[in-house]
């Protein structure tokens, strides 16, 4: 299975049997509001908490997936979880109640092409049937936890990303479908040396490049071998950065490329500023978009590549920088043979 470097290529595609997405208002406001699963008025989703209710997001989003691939939580080996909370604590106190074996993963926005590896190499290893893949963020949660509480009030930058309230769960498993996990590639940790958080698509974008690089080296592949290369959340700035240093490195990725943080709201009416950003950004427009339009025949392979920065309050506060990581997934339309 292994390919170059840092590459994993399936013999068997490991299947996409349900998935499932649940946003907030705003997100159900934006250009891909009528796709989502679930749509909540409430910020708080009937908690006490911000966080409480970002649980109650990835509770929704699994029962969601589950009730789409037509299985129990029973049938679900392992589950993969994270978010951007400290220890992830939307994940472990909130699919707790689901008895599931759980593995807690971090990769920040990155996070769903993190627990996609994890799951779907798991059941290519011959250890599962089904696994799950989960992860959440929440606007109010994420800047109390990395920027400043709601009530300060503070300004943001043209830079800056609106950090999206959604959660995305997919269930894989070796039950045949119409689409499947064929290959991946982990990504490094790349430190550019930036320090501003309020321009996560510029301190992201150097791993989106890196993560790519190696993706094309190892497979022995370019970008004319994807219908779409869909980044997760490098909004309007990062976007711009990845496209001209992987077009310095000969590879031209403008046409088909495609990045969710600008996708996910109208930024010209939605003051998101340079679009939307966190855990839940990638997933919830993988779930509700790419794999439904994959399965209507739209596009036959994608490159699914979340992006994320790996920082934290204490780390901001010490005046480090931030590094970054991104995770590719490749997904394919499956013919039988």
């Amino acid at each position: 299975m292994q390919k170059g470097t840092r590459t994993l290529a399936y013999s068997q595609p490991v299947y996409f049997n349900g998935e499932g997405s649940v946003v907030g208002q705003k997100e159900g406001e934006g250009p891909l509001g009528k796709l989502f699963d679930v749509v909540k008025d409430d910020p708080m989703a009937g908690k006490d908490t911000w966080e409480e209710a970002e649980s109650e997001l990835q509770v929704e989003a699994v029962q969601t997936a589950l009730k789409k691939a037509g299985l129990n939580k029973k049938d679900i080996r392992f589950l993969f979880a994270g978010d951007l909370q400290a220890q992830s604590v939307a994940s472990s106190f909130g699919l707790s109640q689901l008895e599931i074996p759980h593995f807690g993963v971090f990769g920040a926005c990155s996070t769903m092409g993190e627990t996609l590896i994890l799951g779907s190499m798991t059941i290519a290893g011959g250890f599962a049937d089904y696994t799950m893949a989960v992860t959440s963020s929440h606007f109010a949660s994420a800047e109390k936890e990395f920027r400043f509480p709601l009530e300060y009030g503070n300004q943001r930058p043209l830079s800056a990303s609106w950090t999206v309230t959604g959660s995305g769960a997919c269930v894989l498993g070796r039950r045949k479908g119409t689409l499947g996990v064929t290959a991946c590639t982990p990504g490094k940790i790349v430190d550019y040396g930036l320090k501003d958080s309020f321009n996560m698509g510029a301190c992201m974008a150097p791993a989106a490049v890196d993560t790519l690089l190696a993706h094309f080296e190892d497979m022995g592949c370019g970008p004319k071998y994807y219908d779409r290369i869909f980044t997760g959340d490098l909004g309007v700035v990062g976007s711009q950065i990845l496209e001209e240093k992987l077009a310095e490195k000969g590879y031209d990725i403008e046409r088909i490329h495609q990045d969710c943080g600008v996708m996910m709201y109208d930024i010209d009416k939605q003051d998101v500023h340079a679009g939307g950003s966190g855990c839940g950004c990638a997933a919830t427009v993988l779930c509700a978009y790419i794999l439904p339009e994959m399965r209507a025949g739209t596009w036959e392979r994608v490159l699914f590549v979340p992006t994320g920065a790996l920082l934290s309050k204490v780390s901001f506060a010490e005046g480090r920088t931030i590094p970054a990581i991104a995770h590719a997934v490749r997904i394919e339309r499956v013919k039988e043979k």
